[in-house]
């Protein structure tokens, strides 16, 4: 005998701290679930919170809000008439005080947990077993790991029964551990609820990661991850259901909110499935009060959404950092420069995507060493887009300086981005636009900025991308639609601050320099392994002077949405203060 299992996996966006909003979330979506005629409805990692919490961890009052908002939440569902769909839900839990100081392996403190509602209650509870430690990952920091692996067994009207089990996010990305003790435990089906940040090709990462942990437990695998942007992390989705033999049955579309509805077909729970202690976990194992009809009519299918490439996933992941970022801190606009050069008509366009042109103000600020073709290229660039244009002439107030200070050189330039800099903080004072600032991750892994010039702003959308990939997602997104004038597409990058001034002047060309930077930056290879590589010894030389002489303007940089594995922020962690050097 099998037990037809309709489940429902909410693909959604909840905002850190915001208990209210993600429950009230909950609510809206168990309901359509409901009305789907779903058994089981599965939502994110810490979906009643928000995710990461980091140190909010700490305050006592927001861990027992967390834990009150849960038990409202299992009564309001009730209330709303969905007491017999089985919730499964993350949240902020705590059996002890945060782990700080000496006792820092108290086998009690705050938890990273899901709780399964059921007819007005929490039913029953996991602890997330594996807690990562590596990238932008803290959770050793925050957590306690449970070492209990909790079975639900649900049961159908014709009397059938199921074995559930239930983990989260980092418990899928370690082989052994749960799911080890999953195939001992003998389930049918593993659910997995996940906050898993975004990265480039992650997706690529996901689906055999799914089918390895599938084929360890024996057992069909549901992993539901949320959307989002909060801070630097975006999430992207990308929900899926395996079967046991590894077959992709269903998968969720990526940066979109969806509610992704299966049939599952789940062996008969075995009566004689051991309990207590199988392996590296104990197993509890809980009975459901439920007496769930078998679905009638055609069988529930929720698809397999089509899979973006690179750019469009890059793109996607950019207009979400930065819509998110945007609204989920209050603001309602932004404002940037806008020069007519590649990287900040690639950020308007962002911005226009995410916000709306009416939500976007550029403004040109041109100064005696601004080219007319920069002009023309901005004025374009507004057209095309629609945003809010305006057009601010810098060269008297520069002007004004120097009749009072005795400035030549390299810091005449660095003037005129500070006098830029304070008319768009002006602005932003004046309108209540959120600035945001236009350089790329080449620019700001070898200082190539003026600090508290073209680098003020409260958000960096490029702050992860590559100058050579500025380039390609600017070619891509003029596919889908002409907002980018090609002219700043095709121009020799400048920064135009003295006659004549390129980019080249003081940079190799991007292709050698993000070659060099993604070996050191990204993959932390020494001179010695770049040398190897094929590098210039000499370019390596001074490519690395220059990174670890700007480690204190990163320090000072705007946060920006991550798309790669390390991202500089919370992946890449030097000191300022620092004698080393590769030689």
């Amino acid at each position: 005998m099998t037990a037809t299992l309709r489940l429902a996996l909410a693909q959604v966006n909840p905002t850190v701290g915001d208990l209210a909003g993600n429950a009230a979330m909950v609510r809206e979506w168990s309901a359509r679930a409901a009305e789907a005629g779903a058994h089981i409805v599965a939502f994110p990692e810490m979906m009643l919170t928000g995710y990461p919490v980091e140190d909010l961890v700490f305050r006592q009052s927001f861990v027992e809000a967390s834990q009150q908002a849960l038990v409202r939440l299992a009564a309001d569902l009730a209330a709303d008439g969905l007491g017999d769909l089985a919730v499964i839900v993350g949240f902020l839990d705590a059996d002890g005080p945060a782990r700080l100081g000496a006792d820092s392996t108290s086998p009690v403190g705050p938890r990273d947990s899901l709780a399964l509602l059921h007819r007005g209650v929490v039913a029953a509870h996991y602890h997330k077993h594996h807690l990562p430690n590596y990238g932008v990952f803290d959770e050793d920091r925050y957590f306690v790991p449970g070492d209990t692996l909790t079975v639900v067994r649900a049961q159908w009207a014709d009397g059938s029964q199921a074995d559930v089990a239930l983990t989260i996010c980092e418990d899928i990305w370690q082989a052994g551990g749960p799911f080890a003790v999953a195939a001992s435990a003998r389930v049918g089906l593993v659910i997995n609820i996940n906050g898993s940040p975004y990265e480039l090709n992650k997706d690529d990462v996901r689906l055999p990661l799914v089918q390895r942990r599938a084929a360890e437990a024996g057992a069909a695998v549901a992993y539901v991850n949320m959307i989002g942007g909060q801070d630097e992390l975006t999430f992207d989705g990308d929900s899926m259901i395996v079967a046991a033999d590894g077959t992709l049955l269903a998968r969720g579309p990526q940066f979109h909110q969806a509610l992704l509805v299966h049939d599952l077909h789940l062996p008969e729970a075995d009566p004689d499935a051991p309990v207590g202690h199988l392996g590296t976990m104990r197993v509890a194992r809980i009975p459901l009060t439920t007496s769930w009809a078998t679905p009638e009519g055609p069988a529930a299918d929720a698809g397999i959404a089509d899979r973006l490439g690179d750019e469009a996933e890059v793109w996607n992941a950019l207009v979400m950092g930065l819509r998110d970022y945007v609204r989920k801190n209050g603001a309602k606009s932004v404002l940037l420069g806008l020069s007519g050069g590649i990287d900040s008509s690639v950020v308007a366009a962002i911005a226009v995507d995410a916000l709306g042109a009416e939500h976007v103000v550029g403004v040109s600020m041109p100064s005696g060493h601004s080219s007319q073709h920069s002009r023309d290229d901005a004025a374009e660039m507004a057209r095309l887009t629609g945003l809010d244009y305006r057009v601010e002439p810098i060269q008297h107030m520069v002007d004004a300086f120097l009749s009072n200070l005795n400035l030549s050189g390299l810091a005449v330039e660095n003037l005129q981005a500070r006098v830029r800099a304070v008319i768009l903080m002006a602005l932003s004072n004046q309108e209540g636009h959120l600035v945001l600032t236009t350089g790329n991750k080449s620019e700001l892994a070898v200082g190539y900025s003026t600090l508290y010039g073209d680098s003020v702003g409260a958000f960096n959308p490029l702050k992860d991308v590559p100058k050579t990939l500025v380039w390609k997602l600017a070619h891509w997104r003029n596919t889908v639609g002409e907002v980018i004038p090609e002219s700043s597409i095709t121009k020799p990058p400048s920064a135009e601050l003295r006659p004549g001034q390129l980019d080249t002047d003081s940079l190799p060309p991007y292709d050698q320099l993000d070659a060099i930077l993604a070996g050191y930056v990204d993959g932390d290879q020494g001179r010695d392994e770049l040398v190897a590589e094929g590098h210039d010894p000499a370019l390596v030389d001074r490519i690395l002077r220059l990174v670890d002489g700007a480690e204190y303007k990163r320090r000072q940089s705007a946060p920006g949405t991550k798309i790669s594995f390390k991202a500089f922020g919370r992946d890449r962690r030097l000191p300022i203060t620092n004698r080393w050097r590769e030689s």
